[in-house]
């Protein structure tokens, strides 16, 4: 079984930068369903935490719908649903505990949903592609697992919005352990995050400051430290405090963090972060294939070292359909953020890197 994966699509970005909502876009993914059985979306789909869920639905729909009519009857999509989208597995989870004490989580369960779940409506637009529910990852084949990535925000050094509240709630329900980690252990600390950023997006008006999105709140201050030009001195001053900051939050026992947010800082330390979630749950694949951090990879010239977890097992990153014109440079494919990537899988061999948008020039993707 050929499987495409692709990560990270934010339908319903507030600013428009979600690339499938527009149908130029979406052809050269289309045409690379040739051949193809089963779409995995590795998270992040549906962005649900920049505004009410009705808007978000509304900016998806016309993609899920091309999408399924694509694959046509007998195709499948399955969703592994992220730390923005987990609403479509949040309903089920609850269902699991309701009753009853439930079963640990494993690294893969098969998820149902209900009438009036955000899941049951995108199946409806899906048919007549049918859809599957797969959380918190999935295996593609004996030796190839796929998951979003979220959990590496308990390992990162990257002093993102997450990975400081995942610090805290740490200081609460305890670390996870380097080995023999199980996924109930991150959704412990993770969930009420996911929940109470959920929870603020319902309440987004405009452009009231719930209407900005807890992520946000990382890249306003990566935007800041990179330096675009304007309000040079809140830029030095910023800098200038930043490291401060970042030792306080360590001394605070949220960390460790560090202070160097460059974009090769982040897709290293995103790379080894997942190394580390990978080794403490013991997931027994010769590959992993992750999302979450927005950076495909590895590419030619990346430090194969970085790429590997212990044991030797390989990771490999979808990348992103999101224009971050913050992490970009005008050269088409040049940066490893630039949007586009997949993941195929095939019945043999090591996954491979797709840039299905490579050929698109930074006007073409910026509208």
């Amino acid at each position: 079984m050929a499987t495409l994966l692709i990560s990270d699509l934010h339908l319903g970005a507030r600013w428009g930068t979600d690339l499938l909502r527009r149908p130029e876009l979406r052809e050269p993914l289309f045409a690379a369903l040739d051949g193809i059985d089963r779409v995995v979306l590795l998270g992040d789909a549906i962005e649900l935490r920049q505004g009410p869920l009705r808007d978000a639905l509304a900016a998806a729909r016309p993609f899920f719908e091309a999408l399924g009519a694509a694959l046509g009857d007998g195709g499948e999509v399955v969703i592994v649903p992220g730390n923005h989208d987990h609403q479509l597995v949040e309903p089920w989870l609850e269902r699991r505990r309701r009753d009853e004490r439930p079963p640990p989580l494993e690294l893969e369960q098969r998820a149902t949903w209900a009438p009036g779940d955000v899941a049951a409506t995108v199946a409806e637009w899906l048919a007549p592609a049918r859809l599957s529910l797969a959380y918190p990852g999935l295996w593609l084949r004996d030796d190839v697992y796929a998951t979003h990535g979220h959990y590496l925000d308990r390992h990162t050094t990257v002093p993102t919005f997450e990975r400081l509240s995942a610090g805290v709630m740490g200081r609460i329900v305890g670390r996870p352990a380097a080995h023999g980690a199980t996924p109930d252990d991150y959704e412990t600390a993770l969930a009420p995050i996911y929940a109470w950023s959920y929870a603020l997006a319902q309440q987004a008006d405009g452009d009231s400051p719930a209407a900005r999105g807890t992520q946000g709140v990382s890249v306003r201050v990566w935007r800041t430290l990179a330096g675009d030009g304007h309000r040079p001195l809140r830029r030095r001053a910023l800098a200038a405090l930043f490291p401060l900051g970042i030792a306080a939050v360590n001394r605070a026992g949220l960390g460790p963090v560090r202070a160097d947010v460059s974009g090769p800082a982040l897709g290293i330390a995103g790379a080894r972060a997942m190394a580390a979630a990978t080794t403490a749950l013991a997931v027994p694949a010769r590959h992993v294939v992750f999302g979450h951090t927005h950076r495909a990879g590895p590419r030619p010239g990346d430090d194969r070292e970085v790429w590997t977890a212990p044991g030797g097992v390989q990771l490999h990153n979808s990348g992103t359909w999101v224009f971050e014109r913050h992490f970009l440079s005008r050269t088409p494919n040049e940066s490893p953020y630039w949007p586009g990537g997949a993941v195929l899988v095939g019945e043999d061999g090591p996954p491979r890197l797709l840039g299905l948008l490579a050929d698109r020039s930074w006007d073409e993707l910026a509208g």
